[in-house]
Parts: C-alpha cells; structure tokens; sequence
C-alpha cells in the first residue's frame, strides 16, 4: 500500500481529533507508520476544524497537513455548503459525508461527479449511542469506502482508547456506531 492520507471537516466538539487519533491507533495495531494531527482555527466549541492522518507501510517523512487527500471525511453536514470539502481530492479518491438526504443528494449539493458517499451518522448515532456524536460512525464509514485500516482494528482501538475514560457499556453503543455505520454507507 502507498501511503494514504485523509482529511477530517468537523466544529470543535463534535470528537474529530479522537476519530482521527483512533485511526492511527489502528494503523498502528495493524503494524503500520501513520502521521495524525488536528488544525484548529479559533479554539472555541462549534468552530470548523480539520483534522489530517497519514497510513502508510513505509515510514512518513512529510510533516506538512494534508493538501492532496485519498478520503475526505465530513461529520458535519453543515460544512457541505459553508466549507470547500472536496479541495485538493485525488481524482480517484472519495469523500464521505455525514449526510441525511444520501448520495444521491450529496452529489447535487456539491455540485460533482466524484466519488461521494453519504452515510447518515447523527441518526446512526442517536439510535446507538444515544447521542448525536457522529465521529465513531463516521469512523465505520471511512473504512468501509477506503479499507486503509482493518475495521476490527479500529474496533480494538476504539476499546482501547475509549475504554480508559468510558463506561463499557458506553463503549460498546460506540462500537454499535462503527459498525452500523460500516454497513449502512450509500
């Protein structure tokens, strides 16, 4: 595998640097070099945030944020309209977007012919976790359309990571989300 890089669109608060720290820890658990990091603008709940991973098989020698991503992943749909999402997107990569209305729609509200998916994480999310933290659905949705991570490796990571702050039981409704998630992209 070459190495692949993703960018995260987010609003503070909505857990884009845990997903993308996720991510890597599954790289990672995988035996894999990854590189990831948040770019925050103003630092206050609810702003747009970006955040970048690298997955590779060899090491990572670039240090700079993503400019020329695989994937783009967008947990607020919001951002659709407000945010350029698909800049810089390789011809042949794909983007996926937590969005209620499908792909269908997706496509005709960023005005493209590209590789978009769309995957209603919020309501994934509320029917799982019991919240609408949509960041580990989205999680289930990037490897599901990019396979750049094993997802029983960013389930194993996901307990890892989530289990030292959360309840199991909570745990586990995250869990649920990936999954879910992984199965229901359009």
């Amino acid at each position: 595998m070459t190495t692949k890089e993703i960018r995260w669109h987010g609003r503070g608060g909505q857990g884009v640097v845990t997903a993308n720290e996720i991510l890597a820890g599954a790289a990672l658990l995988e035996g894999r070099y990854m590189k990831a990091f948040p770019e925050f603008g103003p630092e206050r709940m609810g702003a747009p945030i970006r955040a970048f991973a690298r997955v590779s098989d060899e090491p990572i020698k670039v240090h700079s944020q993503v400019y020329f991503p695989d994937y783009v992943i967008v947990l607020d749909p919001t951002l659709i309209k407000n945010v350029n999402v698909l800049e810089g997107l390789k011809p042949e990569g794909a983007l996926v977007a937590n969005y209620a209305e499908g792909t269908k729609h997706l496509k005709a509200a960023l005005e493209t012919d590209m590789n978009v998916r769309a995957v209603n994480a919020t309501q994934i999310a509320l029917e799982t976790i019991g919240r609408p933290m949509a960041n580990t659905a989205m999680l289930g949705a990037l490897v599901r359309i990019s396979n750049v991570v094993k997802l029983e490796s960013v389930m194993e990571e996901l307990r890892n990571k989530l289990g030292a702050k959360l309840p199991e039981k909570v745990v586990e409704k995250n869990v649920l989300s990936v999954q879910r998630a992984y199965d229901e992209v359009d």
